[in-house]
């Protein structure tokens, strides 16, 4: 696999800032629905079922149980594909996490267990397309499902659900929050991510960084 080119020699200024821009809107949108995931009480994604099982057993906050599972998905990637582990996809867990620590503080009685289930499965999906698509800092989960697109020819939905199912099924050892909405989280926020992509390349005329048109073997794991 090449090693990309460092993103600040590679791009000017204003891409740059343009992709970072993109990237942190990814963040945010997707804590968001992460946040109303968790607030629905009817079952979260596998991430934060492994994360708030992980919290059950251990004085942790949600942002720190992400960075170590971040941790452990990147030693398996560098492990994978021989080559130096990645910060950036650490940065991204810790920030989501704790963007979620933040907003789970704030009063979300008003909105219902079924609408916030609603709610919460296209923002994690429009959010992880964002990420994806800037380049930057793809989550850590999602650099393993691109190395499957690239190296076993899987769609990339059928391999980020399967990274996954081995997280969620650590987590319901564990205890982690599983229910109908975690389901719905395998079965449509793994599928609504390359339509989002799809979309924005057309819509909005954004480019992939991450996943090129969408085509695993075009892929690009990182920058």
């Amino acid at each position: 696999m090449p090693r990309p080119p460092a993103l600040a020699n590679a791009l000017p200024p204003r891409d740059v800032a343009a992709r970072l821009g993109i990237y942190l809107a990814g963040c945010i949108v997707f804590a968001m629905g992460a946040t109303l995931f968790i607030h629905s009480n009817l079952g979260t994604d596998p991430l934060d079922v492994l994360a708030l099982g992980l919290k059950s057993h251990i004085p942790i906050t949600i942002g720190i149980a992400h960075a170590g599972i971040a941790a452990v998905c990147i030693a398996i990637w560098s492990v994978w594909n021989r080559r130096r582990p990645v910060i950036a996809p650490f940065i991204t867990f810790f920030l989501c996490g704790s963007l979620i620590d933040l907003l789970l503080l704030s009063d979300l009685s008003w909105i219902g267990g079924s609408a916030s289930l609603a709610a919460a499965v296209p923002l994690c999906a429009y959010g992880s397309a964002l990420i994806i698509m800037s380049g930057i800092g793809i989550r850590a989960m999602d650099l393993l499902a691109i190395s499957m697109t690239q190296r076993w020819r899987w769609p990339f939905w059928a391999a980020k659900a399967g990274t996954e199912a081995v997280l969620l099924a650590f987590g319901y050892v564990l205890g982690g929050p599983v229910g109908v909405g975690t389901l719905c989280f395998l079965v449509f926020v793994d599928g609504l991510i390359q339509p989002f992509m799809a979309l924005n390349r057309r819509a909005l005329r954004l480019r992939n960084h991450g996943l090129a048109d969408v085509r695993p073997q075009a892929a690009r794991a990182s920058v």
